[in-house]
């Protein structure tokens, strides 16, 4: 369980994961798995009669997004973002990742069958930045981690944002206030948990939580916005409680099943000329568009209360954690699925820019987490000898 919860083997999982399905699509019995993936399933008297793949996205991914909130809840009360001093600066990067790369996207793919992709190129998957972080970096002030993991819990806060609100459709009120009065009951049982209600409580709460992703689901929402309610309004300490007990299956199962069932996308045959401006401008706007945005927007942050002292963060230092914020993965596939859910075919070729992208952002960035950690070493080791 505790490589399960390192931050350097579940990147491994979901890049092989995602090797793994693409691969598998593209072999001679590819579209029997594919069709697999479509296969539906569930009670559909009610309306749950989804496909595996669906599933997947829908009620996996809510477990991710409970984890993500989780923390979220923890660093906005106790953690990196607690204060608008603390938040202001990657607050400010976040914003410039998620500007510059729309900014590209829609200057290469602004077309009406492809325009709605923009929300893409957005995100950064946490697991995957600081897998590649703990991978390359031995030597790299703690101020480079800090910065990236509030940059990209900021990044996951504009993802869900965006899937709250670009992606709601027939909102039924009804059913949405009956899965936000679940959610109330939810937070409530968490607070009255003890050590001897716990084995009543908890089969309780889950039950709970599951209702409220039902009716939530229902409502026209995406579903995946319940975890991030539930994981919200839960106790602090129940919260950071479950998100450990949950974290190994997070890592080790949800994620690398949703980048395989991701990834399952056959390549098209045909030139690059023909390939849908939607690939092209994922391709270009997740390492280029991350980079320029972060590192320009990131270097201003560092001049907002510095008073004549250094900045937290050098400039050049700012360059891996941008280049790691090109790694969009987990979201980004996410939101290739949503944007392009009435046309299969570009939302594949979206799905192969957001992997060729953020591989290219994962090459980038390991070169640069190299460079600038080598670079920090050699100061660390040429201290005594100044010293002395």
């Amino acid at each position: 369980m505790s490589l399960l919860r390192s931050e350097r083997f579940p990147a491994f999982l979901l890049l092989g994961a995602a090797a793994l399905g693409l691969v598998l699509a593209n072999l001679p019995f590819g579209d029997e798995i594919i069709h697999l993936s479509h296969i539906e399933i569930g009670p559909e008297a009610i309306g749950l009669n989804l496909s595996l793949s669906h599933w997947v996205a829908d009620l996996l991914l809510a477990i991710f997004f409970f984890g993500v909130a989780v923390e979220l809840q923890f660093e906005l009360t106790r953690g990196q973002l607690n204060s608008v001093s603390k938040a202001i600066r990657p607050a400010i990067a976040a914003a410039g990742g998620v500007i510059v790369p729309i900014v590209i996207y829609l200057m290469i793919a602004r077309g009406p069958q492809t325009g709605s992709g923009w929300p893409i190129p957005t995100a950064t998957d946490i697991a995957f930045a600081l897998g590649v972080l703990a991978m390359f970096g031995k030597g790299l002030p703690t101020q480079v981690r800090v910065f990236l993991l509030a940059l990209a819990i900021i990044d996951d806060v504009v993802g869900i944002l965006f899937i709250a609100i670009l992606f709601t459709a027939d909102l039924d009120l009804v059913q949405l206030g009956i899965g936000i009065v679940l959610v109330v009951a939810f937070a409530i049982l968490s607070r009255v948990r003890s050590r001897e209600n716990q084995a009543a409580i908890v089969p309780l709460m889950i039950v709970v939580a599951l209702a409220a992703w039902v009716f939530i689901y229902l409502s026209g929402i995406h579903a995946t916005l319940a975890g991030v309610m539930l994981g919200l309004v839960i106790r602090q300490h129940e919260g950071m409680a479950a998100r450990h007990a949950l974290e190994p299956w997070i890592n080790g199962l949800i994620l690398p099943v949703f980048a395989f069932f991701s990834a399952l996308v056959a390549i098209p045959q045909v030139s690059l000329d023909e390939l849908s401006p939607a690939l092209w401008g994922i391709v270009v706007a997740l390492p280029v568009g991350k980079l320029i945005g972060i590192t320009l927007f990131g270097w201003l942050s560092t001049f907002i209360g510095r008073h004549g002292g250094k900045p937290d963060i050098a400039f050049l230092d700012i360059l891996p954690a941008a280049a790691l914020g090109g790694i969009g993965f987990t979201v980004s596939l996410l939101l290739s699925r949503l944007a392009f859910a009435d046309d299969p075919l570009v939302a594949d070729e979206a799905v192969l820019g957001v992997l060729i992208g953020s591989l290219i952002s994962l090459i980038l960035s390991g070169f640069l987490v190299s460079w600038r950690a080598a670079h920090h070493r050699r100061l660390a080791a040429s201290e005594p000898a100044s010293g002395s």
